[in-house]
Parts: C-alpha cells; sequence; structure tokens
C-alpha cells in the first residue's frame, strides 16, 4: 500500500498545482479581457462621434441633403 500511496499522492500535487496555477491563469485572462472590453467601448464611442462630426461637416458643405 506504501507504494501506491509513494505514486499517487506526488502525482496528486502535482495536479493540484496545475490547477492553481491555471486558475491564476484564467484570472489574468479575465483581467486582460476586461481591460480590452472596456477598450473598444471607448472606441466604440469615438467611432461614433466620428461619424456625427462627419455627418455634421457634411450637412455644412451640402454634401448631402439636411
Amino acid at each position: 500500500m506504501s507504494e501506491v500511496t509513494d505514486i499517487v499522492v506526488p502525482m496528486l500535487q502535482r495536479i493540484q498545482e496545475d490547477v492553481s496555477n491555471l486558475k491564476e491563469d484564467v484570472r489574468h485572462i479575465k483581467t486582460r479581457v476586461s481591460s480590452i472590453e472596456e477598450n473598444l467601448v471607448s472606441m466604440n464611442r469615438q467611432i461614433d462621434h466620428f461619424g456625427q462630426r462627419l455627418d455634421r461637416i457634411e450637412r455644412r458643405l451640402d454634401l448631402v441633403e439636411a
């Protein structure tokens, strides 16, 4: 029984370490994805503003019908 324990316990410890590392990696990934989402929202707002500004410029230059 001791031989089995000597084999299984280190394997379980290694698996536990691997799972802990995976959990930490997933936390980092979630943080980075959240940051990317925030930046995307900001960029979309800027693009919307550019579109509105372009519409106003086109109207002022009579390039489109008002």
